[in-house]
């Protein structure tokens, strides 16, 4: 069997149960891993919105699980947040926050994984440049649902005036979101040729 994204290169169990399991192993492991860098935590005084190693997790889930189980591991992660497990960054957690003012970077999350990892189901994932340009489209679909919902949860203009959404949710990331791109493109890219050595 080929191999479609990176976590069907792991052996399938023939038992049906043992594969469901297995499914369900993968998209708790990245909603974790989510968490996990969510805490990676570099705070801003003037926005809402902290650098996080969240979204390398999320590039990395779309790419390693493709699309639906990618998506379902950044729902997951939202939902297990959302019910107040310590899950977002900071340690925080609860409905307040899940649908405070970077609501909208976590419904961006499920949208990207699952894009990116549409991307890496036609074999995006395999090159370094493609890579590279699948994960940057995931990050600016992250943008675009965070900077839109920022506007709206605090009621300032999008992109205009001295205090706007693009502003305080995208321009401060940019260099950060740039290495995690390149991070998560470089990791794809080489997994898979160490793969096809192998």
């Amino acid at each position: 069997m080929t191999n479609v994204v990176l976590s069907d290169a792991l052996p399938t169990p023939q038992v049906r149960s043992m594969r469901i399991a297995r499914e369900i192993t993968l998209i708790t492991g990245f909603a974790l891993f989510t968490a996990a860098l969510a805490q990676v935590r570099i705070p801003l005084g003037f926005t809402p919105v902290p650098v996080t190693g969240q979204t390398l997790a999320v590039l990395l889930a779309g790419a390693s699980l493709g699309a639906w189980r990618g998506a379902g591991s950044q729902m997951l992660y939202w939902l297990l947040g959302m019910v107040g497990l310590p899950f977002y960054s900071n340690g925080t957690g609860g409905w307040s926050v899940a649908t405070g003012p970077t609501m909208g970077y976590l419904v961006g999350f499920i949208v990207a994984a699952a894009v990116v990892g549409r991307l890496a189901e036609y074999r995006h994932d395999r090159r370094v440049l493609t890579s590279i340009a699948a994960m940057t489209m995931g990050s600016m679909i992250i943008y675009a649902f965070g900077a839109a919902w920022l506007a709206i949860n605090l009621g300032i203009p999008l992109a205009t005036g001295e205090q706007n959404a693009i502003a305080l949710g995208v321009t401060p990331f940019l260099v950060g979101d740039v290495i995690k791109m390149c991070l998560a493109g470089l990791a794809t890219a080489s997994t898979w040729r160490f793969i096809n050595r192998a």
